[in-house]
């Protein structure tokens, strides 16, 4: 779609690059990015359609009803999560400082240790509170063990042999170090490569209460991994099944408040109509991507332009559409990086234009330079952050480093007059209407929506003209994009299907 729909615009830039640097930056971006810029705008609704779409009013449901509903939409956001988010991760619970749930446990924690220590003190030893703790680190072993590991649960249930170790305490024979350092041997060699370290440190404690609290902490460290462990093994599975699964739990809510797909409804009947007013604006013979021939889009279009809106929502003024409610916050963090990105390549466009041909092949300076901007642009989340304040001073340390370079290689220095337009093209592209940050703004998407028509099956598209100092870091936001949005459309096409035959039908 966006690839006819700005290809034209694009060449006719690009045939001006021989021109003066600062004007052929601006005639290079003048008018390129109408396409995609006036298709996706910033979140604001069509004219027609600025109120909720009418539907089914709610029934009224019980108390048990939406009990039991919260926790299938519990259960189901945690499943949707494991399945997204290649990087999920169980992590140790860390409660609050100065809770009073941590200073509970602490003081418990404290007596028993305390108990233990008196214990071990008394002579000859008592070994009670020290064989209950043997058993837990015995249970908790044998926990992280495979079906194949026989030869290794055989050796645990022989050494930590309870009954065993009790009459070893009673006749005075139970020596408790050797204990400890069973039990560290074999937690070397179940943990993972990360725990090494704190595995190794435990052999150099020499005092048994202190050894046996670090033993705990360690095997409540390697209980995590563990975790993790089976949350990767199982997420292949997970897949298969989360799909149905949260279909069916939609379903209910849907069932239970019917008015479930207004939002879906209207921002579906909006991509809609943006396709058809951009397809009738074309001259004859255009046509969008997907769309065809006919006057109809493609249903298979609007739903990838519906989902490219998303990247441009108003999260502070529109609710977000019910079937990708519980992505929100990841498609506010993908705008973000998106903004970043654009921001970022405008910089590094405008900066390898103004400075000498060869500086932009110096491939350590390029990374150098990019790593520099990206740091600058670190808190654009913030609300305290200002970005034109921020692009003043990129735009300072960007001509000092083009200098530095210039001169290490040999170039022509950097004239002041040079240093003054650089930094006024730095600085104007904190507004959204800048013609560099636009045409910046328009390929980005132009690459997501080509990858994502093109199917995550096959290799990444090309990236567009002046993306290649970014082409990393925007391939990466594009794999999370198309992985969110196949998700979404394997779990939630039916009822796309069903809404857009209405839609396209009307239209």
């Amino acid at each position: 779609m966006s690839d006819n729909l700005d290809k034209s615009n694009i060449n006719e830039a690009e045939k001006s690059k021989s021109n003066d640097s600062e004007q052929s930056l601006e005639d290079a971006v003048e008018g390129s990015d109408e396409a995609l810029q006036k298709k996706i705008k910033s979140g604001s609704p069509s004219t027609q359609r600025v109120q909720r779409p009418h539907s089914s009013p709610p029934r009224f449901v019980t108390v048990d009803e939406l009990l039991e509903t919260a926790k299938g939409v519990t259960n189901m956001v945690l499943a949707h999560e494991i399945v997204v988010n290649g990087d999920f991760r169980i992590k140790p619970v860390e409660l609050p400082e100065d809770s009073l749930e941590k200073r509970v446990k602490e003081i418990v924690h404290k007596a028993f240790w305390d108990c233990l220590s008196v214990q071990l003190s008394e002579d000859p030893p008592t070994y009670d509170h020290a064989i209950k703790l043997v058993g837990e680190i015995k249970e908790t072993l044998l926990s992280f063990l495979l079906p194949g590991h026989t030869s290794l649960r055989n050796q645990i249930t022989e050494v930590l042999d309870l009954d065993l170790i009790k009459q070893e305490a009673e006749n005075g024979a139970l020596d408790i170090s050797k204990l400890a350092e069973f039990i560290i041997g074999i937690m070397g060699t179940l943990c993972a490569p990360a725990r090494d370290e704190e595995v190794r440190k435990l052999k150099d404690i020499k005092e048994i209460v202190s050894l046996f609290r670090a033993i705990f902490s360690v095997l409540d460290l390697m209980k995590v991994d563990m975790a993790n462990f089976a949350v990767s093994s199982i997420r292949p599975h997970l897949m298969q099944q989360s799909v149905e699964y949260e279909r069916k739990k939609f379903q209910e809510l849907l069932e239970k408040q019917p008015n479930s797909l207004d939002f879906v409804t209207q921002w579906l009947e909006e991509a809609a109509d943006d396709l058809m007013k951009y397809k009738n604006a074309l001259p004859a013979g255009g046509g969008a991507a997907g769309s065809g021939d006919g006057a109809v889009p493609n249903p298979v279009a609007v739903q990838n332009y519906a989902y490219l809106k998303l990247l441009k929502w108003d999260h502070l003024q529109r609710p977000f559409p019910e079937t990708v409610l519980m992505d929100q916050s990841r498609f506010q963090e993908l705008q973000l990086q998106l903004e970043q990105l654009t921001i970022l390549g405008a910089v590094l466009l405008v900066t390898f234009s103004m400075a000498a041909s060869g500086i932009s092949s110096q491939a350590n300076f390029a990374e150098k330079l990019k790593m520099i901007v990206k740091i600058l642009l670190t808190d654009m989340h913030l609300p305290s952050f200002h970005l034109k304040d921020a692009l003043t001073t990129v735009g300072e340390k960007v001509c000092l480093e083009v200098s530095s370079c210039l001169s290490l290689c040999g170039f022509a220095p950097f004239t002041t007059d040079k240093e003054t337009v650089l930094k006024g093209q730095i600085q104007a592209v904190a507004s959204p209407d800048d013609p560099i940050r636009r045409i910046m703004d328009a390929r980005i998407l132009t690459f997501l929506e080509t990858y994502l028509a093109s199917g995550h099956q096959k290799p990444l598209p090309a990236v567009p003209g002046g993306l290649g100092p970014v082409q990393k870091e925007l391939e990466e936001v594009a794999v999370k994009f198309v992985r969110l949005v196949n998700y979404n459309k394997m779990v939630f096409s039916p009822y796309y299907d069903a809404i857009l035959s209405k839609i396209l039908v009307r239209a």
